[in-house]
């Protein structure tokens, strides 16, 4: 009997371990999954060691794109910076490929990161976030990448993700116009600032909390660069904005305290790299994009991982969510 036409398959933990043990030269390990859902995220285990090992949708990343994420990785680890990084097997390579019930699976194994994510950072750990995050990004404003890694820009997180989600608001037109007269209205206000001056590199996107440990030393190691991707470097201070706005939001600080915590980051971070005062005020409306791009994220990926996400209530809701991140810092 044929194998029945699959799209997402979950690769077995004690076939994986046997496959990394050899390929890695490792011994006494235990492989557990960790997290399904846009790949899937596998603890390596021994007494003394712990590894991430990590496997692809080629629906959500091809092997180019991957390979360039690496490129991104190598060249951080080579500069010191403060990262999981990919490990190299026996053969010299860092890219194992599976033949699942779907086709090929890619799976890279890195470093494990140190710590835990710490939500309600100190002072100490702030800073240290900070700089770190600039150093990152005095290495990701240099590199050229011999492999294709997406571009945030007005097309790839404002018009095209709209377009994709027409047929998700059918049913909710005032929520749509809304969003469609906003994104006009953020393209416009970007259009102001003299974007000519701004940073631009290899950033994150994601570096909201769950993307960083700190150890009891409070040293902080970055992780999933998945979404790693061309673009202005202030996005990445962006996204932690967005982790401080939804704090207050839902009252697990002060807005008062969420506005310092982010101004510890940014003081810090241009100890190490310029940040103009223009790049802060672009925040509100790179933080729109943001907010629609990972909209189409949820929409785009609902039949492998985000049943949970997209009714019309949490769609809604979100909507609502980022009015008031728009009445808050930006445009009506």
């Amino acid at each position: 009997m044929s194998v029945f036409p699959t799209q997402y398959s979950i690769l077995q933990s004690a076939a994986l371990n046997e496959h990394i043990a050899e390929n890695y030269g490792l011994s006494d390990t235990k492989c557990k999954l960790l997290i399904h859902n846009v790949s899937d995220i596998y603890v390596l285990e021994s007494t003394t060691e712990k590894y991430i090992f990590k496997i692809y949708r080629d629906m959500h990343r091809s092997l180019d794109q991957i390979l360039g994420e690496l490129e991104i990785l190598n060249d951080l680890k080579k500069a010191g910076a403060s990262i999981s990084y990919p490990l190299t097997d026996l053969s010299g390579k860092q890219v194992q490929q599976f033949e699942a019930a779907e086709g090929i699976r890619n799976g890279v194994l890195f470093s494990y990161a140190a710590g835990k994510v710490i939500p309600d950072m100190n002072t100490k750990q702030l800073k240290t976030a900070g700089r770190e995050i600039a150093l990152i990004h005095q290495h990701t404003s240099t590199i050229k990448l011999n492999h294709f890694r997406p571009e945030y820009n007005n097309y790839t997180t404002l018009i095209g993700p709209l377009t994709t989600l027409a047929p998700h608001f059918k049913e909710m037109p005032d929520e749509f116009a809304w969003l469609t007269a906003t994104a006009e209205k953020v393209i416009a206000k970007l259009s102001s600032f003299d974007t000519s001056s701004f940073s631009v590199g290899y950033c994150h996107y994601d570096f909201l909390p769950k993307n960083f440990h700190f150890d009891e030393a409070d040293k902080v190691t970055f992780f999933d660069f998945d979404f790693a991707g061309k673009g202005y470097l202030v996005n990445d201070l962006m996204t932690l904005f967005v982790h401080f706005f939804l704090d207050s939001e839902f009252k697990r600080c002060s807005p008062e305290k969420a506005k310092q915590d982010f101004n510890t980051i940014v003081e810090a971070y241009r100890e190490v790299k310029h940040l103009s005062d223009e790049e802060l005020a672009a925040i509100p409306y790179l933080g729109f994009q943001f907010w629609i791009f990972y909209m189409e994220f949820h929409y785009q990926n609902f039949d492998d991982w985000s049943n949970i996400f997209l009714t019309q209530k949490y769609t809604k809701d979100r909507v609502a969510l980022i009015k008031r991140w728009m009445e808050r810092y930006a445009i009506n």
